[in-house]
């Protein structure tokens, strides 16, 4: 009877200390979420047996994600404008097209340029005489065409122009010349110079014309929130950043081959002085200097 007594104490105090023990278990096992696949924790929150289960998401789905046109782009700003803002845009786009052609164009010539000096200098004042160091030069060579001026002034040399000394009638037929050479290097750098200056004006014209419909736009709607304002007056303002990309690629460029076109004629004097030295030493040509 007592060890029966003793027995039933034993197990009313595991009893009162099972809650305890089990507490955190009970815890951790609401805070961790469910496998995939297995039943909820919670039997009321399963659903019922009448009720129909939603299908399962497919295993390799990826989320789409929806592709928003920007309504306020440039393409906006073509479609929605009038003949005046197709036409500045027109303009701008003619603009860059022959800035950009100028500067590719006048590159290669003055590369060009560069290896016929190269080529003056090895051929040409390496040959007997002046005519033949004139026709070992390629035809349409700037040094070709001083070359023949100074031989055409030694030999053409009678009439009115005989009362010209020959030392002089030289140098104003190879200065002439030198003068044709630099001026046709200079072809183009005035378009650079004035797209450089006036396109920011016509983006500038371009900018207050679509601020001038958008604000028209805003008075007939009767109210100027954000998207009614950012919308036009953005757009507007892209016209401003046109005309900067068209100046600034000119400007550029027209400094760059000034400089350039500065050194090629460096090295075109050079050789028409001399040239100028060596036509007036040939034996002919001081002859009829002294005569």
């Amino acid at each position: 009877m007592m060890k029966t007594t003793r027995l039933a104490a034993w197990v009313m105090m595991l009893l009162t200390a099972m809650p305890a023990v089990l507490a955190p278990s009970v815890a951790f096992a609401q805070a961790q979420p469910a496998a995939p696949g297995a039943p909820p924790a919670n039997p009321e929150s399963a659903p019922s047996a009448g009720a129909p289960a939603a299908p399962p998401a497919p295993a390799g789905e990826t989320r789409s994600t929806e592709i928003v046109e920007n309504p306020y782009g440039l393409q906006a700003v073509w479609q929605g404008g009038d003949l005046v803002s197709k036409g500045t845009i027109a303009i701008l786009v003619i603009m860059s097209m022959g800035s950009w052609y100028i500067i590719v164009t006048k590159v290669y010539e003055q590369y060009r340029m560069g290896r016929q000096a190269r080529q003056a200098d090895k051929k040409f004042w390496s040959a007997p005489s002046v005519r033949q160091g004139t026709e070992s030069l390629k035809l349409g060579s700037p040094y070709r065409f001083i070359a023949e001026s100074g031989l055409e002034a030694s030999s053409k040399h009678g009439g009115m122009q005989g009362q010209v000394d020959v030392n002089t009638w030289i140098t104003m037929s190879i200065q002439r010349a030198i003068d044709n050479v630099g001026s046709r290097t200079q072809d183009g750098l005035a378009f650079l110079a004035t797209v450089g200056s006036t396109a920011p004006f016509v983006g500038l014209f371009g900018t207050v014309w679509g601020i001038y419909h958008a604000l028209t736009a805003i008075g007939i709607a009767g109210q100027a929130s954000i998207d009614k304002v950012a919308g036009p007056v953005g757009e507007a303002l892209i016209m401003t950043a046109i005309g900067l990309a068209v100046a600034v690629p000119a400007v550029l460029g027209y400094n760059w081959l000034v400089r350039r076109n500065k050194s090629a004629m460096e090295q075109v004097r050079s050789f028409g002085a001399d040239l100028h030295a060596v036509l007036l030493s040939t034996p002919k040509t001081a002859n009829a200097a002294r005569g």
